[in-house]
């Protein structure tokens, strides 16, 4: 019986870390976050369903919207999107010419993903910030997402080691004690977590919906806020819960 047990116990437990390590990001990144008047005027986007710290990909069919919202106007890019493959796998990108100054909010709405592994749907409402000469009005307001993170601090102008906060709303409202995943886009390939515990980073917001969390390392880092959808969705004829992800990248840079 005790080797049964050991035997067991040394099975599971890979799959135990494994498991813990796979979080699901839906992924958006610009070309650069801040556009002075001498940079290119073109941001390039790049659009993705990722494991970013391991670079471990999955399929991302054509979303259901991709937009950017800027001086107070929705547009709809979904026609931009060009298809790519990464690692074998679906990505896509689009490009985006700024010709006045303000703030540009990029956000994309995926396809429900049907994960088996863990007998849900997956939705990622993902959004990245980009400014424009100079104009960065309007940075701290939601652009109207089923779920987002409204940043309370410029979410394009931070130092590594800063803190960042968030406050976690779905339909409109701040969400209590929501769990937050950080992840780190480990873009190379050269960084690698000493354990799997440290490849997706879990925190809680506080009563008022607000997270804390401090960057220790510069480049471009995921914010994931989950919480279930109070409307689940069928496969293979049964009703299956629907996780929804409100997901913010962005860029932080060495002093």
């Amino acid at each position: 019986m005790q080797r049964m047990v050991l035997f067991l116990t040394v099975m599971f437990c890979p799959l135990v870390f494994t498991v813990q390590s796979m979080a699901h990001y839906g992924m958006i990144i610009p070309s650069d976050q801040i556009i002075s008047p001498e940079d290119n005027k073109t941001v390039t986007l790049d659009l993705r369903f990722w494991h970013p710290m391991e670079g471990i990909p999955m399929p991302l069919a054509k979303p259901v919207h991709f937009d950017v919202t800027a001086n107070g106007k929705k547009i709809d890019l979904l026609d931009t999107l060009q298809s790519k493959t990464v690692k074998d796998n679906q990505t896509w990108t689009s490009e985006y010419k700024i010709k006045r100054p303000g703030l540009y909010v990029f956000s994309m709405e995926p396809q429900p993903y049907w994960e088996p592994a863990e007998d849900k749907y997956i939705i990622h409402y993902t959004k990245a910030v980009v400014t424009a000469f100079g104009n960065d009005e309007g940075w701290d307001e939601p652009i109207g997402l089923k779920t987002e993170i409204v940043p309370l601090a410029k979410p394009f102008a931070q130092y590594t080691g800063n803190v960042f906060q968030g406050i976690v709303q779905v339909n409109g409202k701040p969400v209590p004690y929501s769990e937050v995943e950080v992840e780190f886009y480990n873009q190379d390939g050269t960084y690698h977590a000493p354990n799997d515990y440290l490849v997706t980073q879990t925190i809680k917001a506080d009563s008022n919906g607000v997270f804390t969390y401090a960057v220790p390392k510069a480049g471009w880092w995921g914010f994931a806020a989950l919480n279930p959808s109070d409307t689940p969705i069928k496969h293979d004829g049964q009703d299956k819960e629907v996780e929804l992800g409100a997901v913010l990248w962005i860029n932080f840079v060495d002093m």
